[in-house]
């Protein structure tokens, strides 16, 4: 394994790669590694000749009250679990190496971005689509790989790849669990003992609201009030919001009638949680999860 830090080298080696007709594989990822992280790097270890990951908390996707400097970080964590997972090369520049200078130019979402997360966090996607438009021309890869907790950026992204015509194929990996079903996240260790316990609930709410739909409710407005009821009745988070869309376009829809997401967001103390399940029509899961 080797660490790069510099956007120069990376592309020399991505170039080489490509001369010696080599795959390569991307995880894009903000540090603070879990297991989430290591099924996307073990997915990327087994479809590619070579595995690049990158570390990097992406200033621009992060608002003014948000936790950019409180981010957790540790890399030597990263590098012990990048080792692991025989990752090639860890891409981990700095600031001043992916924006030298204020950008000329920056991406702005038009759609799939004023729902879910994206409706609070103004600003936050077109962050994250001009900070992947520089390391996948850096890194050049074939296949890129996301975690589907964050479905919304999945759907952003699958976008962006779209609309530009990256040669790059995405591949999904659904959203990695603790026994409790609690979606595993950097943002868990801002959780109390108690938090943790009540959390669980997040997930079995979803669990309600698509069992309503396996058994043939097709309203949306019943089966989110079914969800936020669920969440309220065995939590002490604040609701951010609980929606019903289509997926990946993330329109409103009044009836379950295609592919569909339901995301929802939670306040605690310390961190804001969220998760999802995306499913066919009939309730069943898109992606096993």
């Amino acid at each position: 394994m080797k660490i790069i830090r510099s956007i120069a080298e990376m592309q020399q080696i991505a170039l080489s790669a490509k001369r010696d007709s080599q795959s390569i594989g991307f995880v894009p990822t903000m540090g603070y590694l879990h297991e989430g992280h290591q099924q996307l790097l073990r997915a990327g270890r087994e479809e590619n000749h070579i595995l690049v990951m990158s570390i990097f908390v992406n200033p621009l996707q992060f608002g003014p009250n948000e936790d950019f400097d409180r981010y957790p970080r540790d890399e030597e964590h990263d590098f012990e679990v990048a080792k692991q997972e025989q990752v090639d090369y860890v891409f981990i520049p700095s600031v001043e190496e992916m924006y030298p200078t204020p950008m000329s130019l920056t991406l702005t979402m038009q759609k799939r971005v004023d729902v879910l997360c994206g409706r609070s966090r103004e600003g936050h996607f077109d962050g994250v689509v001009t900070v992947l438009t520089k390391l996948f021309h850096i890194v050049l890869p074939e296949r890129a790989y996301f975690g589907l907790k964050d479905a919304q950026q999945f759907a952003v992204v699958d976008a962006l790849v779209q609309d530009f015509n990256f040669p790059i194929e995405l591949r999904p990996i659904s959203t990695v669990r603790e026994t409790s079903g609690l979606a595993k996240s950097s943002r868990n260790v801002y959780l109390s003992s108690e938090e943790k316990e009540e959390a669980q609930y997040i997930y079995k709410a979803l669990q309600q609201g698509q069992a309503l739909i396996q058994n043939g409710q097709k309203t949306k407005s019943l089966i989110i009030n079914e969800v936020i009821q669920f969440i309220k009745t065995h939590t002490r988070g604040k609701i951010d919001y609980v929606d019903l869309l289509t997926y990946p376009t993330l329109r409103e829809i009044e009836e379950v009638n295609q592919r569909v997401i339901i995301a929802v967001a939670v306040y605690f103390e310390k961190a804001r949680l969220i998760d999802n399940l995306i499913l066919e029509e009939n309730g069943e899961l898109t992606y096993s999860s």
